[in-house]
């Protein structure tokens, strides 16, 4: 309504000179949203305009509407980053915005983003992937902040380059002629200069304080005295100004404005549910009250959905405390819940059930809602809506105690999720009139369920056996009509099985939950859980059949493109280490160069661990010590605990690397923090730790000849070479056998040395080992050597 050329000039100087950011900072009601509006009008760019409300405080959400705001520019833009977005574990922030940023800067033409109302968020997620988007932006793209406070972003250090142009309130302030054009062409008021200044310096060029006091004087026939008696700080006037536009309105729309004040957004069916009157007509009435400027802001472009602005409409709920009973108050929020429940809105129906303080309906609508929220990883959103619950009606609900303990299992907090496991069964042991049952289903698979997450908490704290003893109860438990959860319940076996180093029964594990995957439609599942098999395999020393699998998973995501590109990283990563060992060096390469196309992409945790592991190794291959420990140091940082158990140490590989640079003080004082004991019952976990402890005492035996330490050597190899055989882990097998063939060739003894040679060459040869004898280095090549002339005598 009001032109504002001088601040439209200095936004446009901002667009021209190329700096990074414009920021419009000032209170509510300077007409931030406005501005932006008439500049972007007239710019001759394209726009991307995201209006933020305290909805968007949770990072999946709030990324997925930025994204769409981008397709009102590009439509295909971050397709592949909304994919991702959906996945049960979505990678690290800046392995989603990179790939986000790199489609942006493919872009020709030029565009303003605009975060409309940024301080409703205030969340520290949020501040973060501001802040890289800011730093990391491409050019294409310039961004626009409207908010009531300063973001947490290095604004001094932008304003020292010249990269950030910003108005604040003094800048916004209507200037007297704007404030007269706005009174006279905008509210269709005729004021005499003398009253539009006195309104002008009372409200400071405040818009809002303008805007409300010229609804104020609509139809009065004394406009002068209240100008006269018109003044007080801004609350105040606030004050008293809604309450001279809201009795100017019929008593109808008093009880609309009153009833829906609760809702932090509107659509008709839910107004006229609130009201409990059919006779509402809640879309006229919201039409209406947008055309009287009743600061009612809609919220999309088909005037479905709507909200009152913040400020007014906080005071209307103030109003609505004192005009109405705790109870009539009640029934407004029980409505409001009653409609978001029956329209599947979950977070809404229970925040109204809790403003009702209706605890028992609130517990039931999250016992009902818990297992489409767990199904969609957001059970540590559904845990902050049962912290508000009160802990007896808590107790008395097995369900929801059991559902509570999956939520901390999930965190990792063994200690809170046994507690709830605990009252679970107290409930089931002794069963009272207050017990109470919202989902039947879940109820009949509770002990199934009590028992899998116990199998989750003791592979938390590394209880092996005590997670086999619980999946193994849970199998029995789950009732043959849950397939999908005694397929859940063989997978976690699985890893528990691995964990113990019985690897032929964690693949057939796997592999059962692979084919009852595909059969419940999970394809995506089926897909990840191909790598978590062929890692299996590989451990088995099986490579053909791990090259297997990898290809069948990819053949599987290649009819599932879209989707399946967040999880196929780890397959292609596998295959580059595998060719890579095999010396296929142009199939490595080939497949390594596509895991790292597509895992910025990946939606498992662990796929940054997984990349610098590779990274290291590669860099070990090559000789480069330095850059292998740096990716190692790197992987530490990024280790994620999951079902997949750790068997080799971060620790222990860069032990290793230290005994190919000499630096045996280092690898001396491992073995020292390791406190290891000549007569410690071996497991598979530690496996590849005393393996290591077997090189670091070889390269000691080879400074001093000990010959004791020669014996605990060949000892302890002897051990873990029984162990090995006893599980059939070849690849376990290989190793072992190849440091025993370097330990008797070291003591000088050719003719035992020999023998190990042999048989690893024989168990390596048809499944293509190359490299693993290759970085054995000049000792491995001098006995193949002398094995060879033996051979030939």
């Amino acid at each position: 309504m009001v032109s504002r050329a001088r601040l439209l000039e200095r936004l446009n100087e901002g667009l021209a000179s190329g700096r990074k950011l414009t920021l419009i900072t000032a209170p509510a009601g300077f007409g931030k949203t406005t501005l932006v509006s008439e500049w972007v009008t007239d710019c001759q760019r394209p726009i991307a305009w995201l209006s933020l409300d305290e909805g968007d405080r949770e990072v999946t959400r709030f990324l997925t509407y930025l994204i769409a705001a981008l397709q009102t520019v590009t439509p295909s833009i971050g397709t592949g980053v909304l994919g991702v977005l959906q996945s049960p574990q979505p990678p690290p922030i800046e392995a989603i915005l990179t790939p986000l940023l790199n489609e942006i800067a493919t872009l020709t033409d030029n565009f303003l983003f605009i975060l409309d109302d940024y301080h409703l968020l205030d969340v520290k997620a949020i501040d973060h992937i501001l802040l890289f988007l800011v730093e990391h932006k491409p050019p294409q793209m310039h961004l626009v902040i409207t908010t009531r406070e300063d973001p947490s972003l290095p604004l001094a250090r932008l304003r020292a380059r010249n990269q950030l142009t910003e108005l604040r309130a003094v800048d916004l302030r209507f200037t007297p002629s704007e404030a007269a054009e706005f009174l006279h062409q905008g509210m269709g008021l005729n004021l005499s200069a003398e009253s539009i200044s006195i309104l002008e310096t009372r409200t400071e060029g405040w818009i809002a304080g303008l805007q409300l006091a010229a609804l104020s004087m609509q139809g009065q026939g004394d406009t002068t005295n209240f100008i006269k008696s018109f003044g007080g700080g801004h609350h105040f006037v606030l004050d008293y100004l809604v309450e001279e536009v809201f009795h100017q309105q019929s008593e109808k729309v008093q009880n609309f404005l009153l009833g829906t004040s609760i809702l932090d957004r509107m659509c008709s069916s839910l107004c006229e549910a609130v009201l409990a009157d059919a006779s509402a007509f809640g879309q006229d009435t919201l039409e209406h009250l947008e055309r009287a400027n009743l600061f009612i802001v809609p919220l999309d472009n088909e005037r479905q959905w709507y909200r009152y602005h913040h400020l007014f409409g906080s005071l209307l709920r103030q109003r609505l405390q004192k005009s109405r009973t705790s109870e009539a108050i009640a029934t407004y929020h029980l409505r409001a819940s009653a409609w978001y429940e029956a329209n599947g809105e979950a977070a809404d129906a229970f925040q109204h059930a809790i403003a009702a303080q209706d605890f028992s309906r609130a517990a039931r609508l999250a016992e009902i809602f818990w297992e489409g929220m767990n199904e969609s990883f957001q059970t540590a959103a559904w845990l902050g809506w049962v912290k508000q619950l009160p802990e007896a009606l808590i107790r008395v609900r097995p369900v929801l105690c059991t559902q509570i303990a999956w939520a901390y299992m999930d965190m990792s907090e063994v200690e809170a999720s046994e507690s709830r496991l605990r009252e679970a069964e107290r409930c089931l042991e002794n069963p009272t009139d207050e017990m109470v049952i919202a989902v039947d289903a879940q109820f009949r698979t509770l002990p199934a369920r009590i028992a899998l997450a116990r199998t989750y908490n003791a592979q938390s704290l590394g209880d092996f056996p005590g997670a086999v003893k619980y999946a193994e109860l849970a199998l029995n438990l789950v009732p043959e009509e849950e397939p999908f959860l005694r397929a859940q319940t063989k997978a976690i076996l699985g890893g528990t099985y691995w964990a113990n180093g019985d690897l032929d029964a964690a693949c057939q594990s796997m592999s059962t939950w692979i084919d009852s995957s595909q059969q419940a439609g999970n394809v995506i599942f089926a897909i990840a859980s191909g790598s978590g098999k062929a890692d299996i395999l590989i451990a088995q020393g099986h490579l053909r059949e791990a090259l297997k699998t990898y290809q069948e998973s990819l053949q599987l995501a290649s009819a599932h493109e879209n989707e399946a590109q967040r999880v196929i990283a780890h397959h292609h990563l596998g295959l580059a280490l595998l060719y890579h060992e095999r010396c296929e060096d142009e199939s490595a390469a080939q497949h390594l160069q596509k895991s790292l196309e597509v895992g910025p992409l990946s939606t498992l945790r662990d796929w940054p661990y997984r990349r610098c592991l590779a990274e290291a190794r590669l860099k070990e291959a090559e000789g480069d010590f330095d850059a292998a420990l740096e990716h190692l140091a790197e992987a530490q940082r990024f280790y994620v605990k999951s079902l997949i158990p750790n068997t080799r140490p971060i620790e222990a590989r860069k032990v290793r690397i230290y005994l190919k640079q000499g630096r045996l003080s280092k690898t001396s004082a491992w073995v020292r923090e390791q406190g290891f004991s000549g007569d410690e019952a071996l497991r598979y976990m530690r496996e590849y730790e005393h393996l290591t402890l077997a090189r670091v005492l070889l390269a000691e035996y080879q400074n001093k000849r000990t010959e004791s330490v020669m014996v605990e050597i060949l000892s302890l190899l002897e051990r873990l070479l029984r162990g090995a055989e006893a599980q059939n882990r070849m690849g376990s097998m290989l190793e072992i056998l190849i440091v025993q063939a370097l330990a008797y060739q070291t003591r000088g003894d050719s003719t035992k040395a020999f023998p190990s040679l042999e048989l690893a060459l024989t168990l390596a040869q048809p499944e293509g080992f190359i490299r693993i004898f290759i970085e054995e280095g000049e000792p491995m090549r001098a006995l193949l050597l002398d094995f060879r002339v033996f051979n030939e005598r």
